[in-house]
């Protein structure tokens, strides 16, 4: 097991140059390979720089990358548009789809005592360590896992096997992750590296990773500089768990903001390309909740949101319940079957809810006042509030509107803000 490059810290900007030639150094030292297979993130990661690395990966391979199969997960396949514009050069016809409820091997189950155990007796099942058939039966001799380490809502901190246990997962091993994660305690993970969900996709690593060729993890670290462009800020290469390890303790300190005081205002800004529906967007609740204060108001400008669930099953599920709080949903688990066989819906719907703390406002660009309500969320007119909150104008951070302060908000999964009184550790 080796860490093939390791470079960051928390001011480093690495150049479009230097970013090559960290890779290119990274994939000399991987050693010669004829059938490679890249997975990189789909576009609702495309400020994560992947794709720049992808098309780095495509040069330096050229005719022996074989295939690109964007991590989706339970997110939409990408338009050729999305293609282009995250992934440059890279052909289009290497691209694949990965469809989680029809291309699927089960390469082994963590036992449901090791999930018990590592869950503290909250859940009782076994976990189904499943990939795209691609990943094991392609006839490739490496896979490209690349990605962002980030704070992260299902697992404490994004990537690493992620990448190909939920990114390239199926149904049960998805929902029953997410599940983990959510009765767990959203709060008790985010921005931590050891959590109950890595502990279980590092038991299928360690027990079942061999079905696979070898996998190396190109992971980045990315945050904004001064002038508010978005930058790699370290860059790690390898094949164990240190090159994961090493990227979180990075991104713990670029992207976790730990604040003095609490917000009682925070305006978030969803981008219309990245953030179309709350199943994404709720993002603006899991990366603040933690900061905001007792009766605080999140307002959520979000002109590009025009449905709750990317997954049909999941929407009509998130219409039918609503962000209604974590008791009222492991309520509804165990009397509706199809709750019960969407598990990663439950647990999104625990992620959303603002557990009656604070008042979230959602300011959709194609949902109506009646659709908003109806899933237990406060409804804005997106107008209004844009032209009162103007993301032109806001600055990341603390501002004053009106005589009030708010805190804005540019991005929300570039980041995780908390306020130290409620993060002790």
């Amino acid at each position: 097991m080796s860490l093939f490059f390791a470079a960051g810290s928390p001011t480093t900007e690495m150049s479009p140059e230097e970013v090559k030639s960290n890779l290119f150094t990274a994939l000399d030292k991987v050693g010669p390979r004829k059938r490679v297979l890249a997975v990189p993130p789909d576009f609702t990661r495309m400020h994560s720089q992947s794709g720049v690395l992808t098309e780095l990966a495509w040069e330096y391979y050229g005719d022996r990358l074989m295939d690109v199969l964007p991590a989706l997960g339970t997110h939409k396949a990408m338009t050729d548009t999305e293609i282009a514009t995250m992934f440059g050069s890279t052909p289009r016809g290497l691209f694949r789809v990965h469809d989680w409820r029809n291309d699927i091997v089960t390469l082994g189950e963590v036992p449901g005592e090791f999930v018990r155990e590592v869950s503290e007796g909250k859940v009782d099942y076994s976990w189904p360590a499943q990939v795209n058939k691609l990943l094991r039966d392609g006839g490739h001799d490496l896979i490209l896992s690349i990605g962002q380490v980030v704070p992260h809502e299902v697992v404490g901190m994004a990537n690493g096997n992620k990448n190909i246990f939920v990114g390239t997962g199926g149904v049960m091993g998805i929902h029953r992750s997410h599940f983990l994660g959510a009765v767990y305690g959203m709060e008790r993970m985010m921005g931590r590296a050891e959590t109950p969900v890595r502990r279980v996709l590092n038991y299928a690593s360690e027990h079942f990773g061999s079905e696979m060729p070898q996998i190396v993890y190109v992971q980045t670290v990315v945050g904004k500089n001064a002038a508010g462009k978005l930058v790699i800020r370290g860059m790690y290469v390898g094949d164990d768990a240190e090159c994961f390890e090493r990227a979180a303790e990075l991104s713990l300190k670029v992207n976790f903001l730990i604040m003095k005081r609490e917000i009682k205002k925070a305006v978030v800004f969803l981008d219309p390309h990245e953030f179309r529906s709350t199943w994404l967007g709720n993002k603006s609740v899991y990366r603040t909740r933690m900061a905001l204060a007792d009766n605080a108001e999140l307002i959520v400008l979000a002109p590009g949101v025009h449905e709750f669930g990317e997954d049909a099953a999941i929407d009509r599920l998130i219409r039918k319940y609503g962000y209604c709080g974590t008791p009222a949903t492991l309520e509804a688990v165990k009397h509706d079957a199809d709750l019960a066989g969407n598990l990663s819906a439950a647990a999104h719907l625990i992620h959303g809810s603002s557990e009656g703390r604070f008042t979230i406002r959602y300011c959709p660009g194609h949902l109506t006042r009646a659709e908003i309500e109806s899933v237990h969320f406060e409804y804005g007119d997106l107008a209004s509030m844009t032209a009162k909150y103007n993301p032109e104008v806001l600055a990341d951070g603390w501002n004053m509107v009106d005589g009030e302060e708010i805190f804005y908000i540019s991005n929300p999964g570039l980041g995780l803000w908390a306020y130290e009184g409620r993060f002790k550790d």
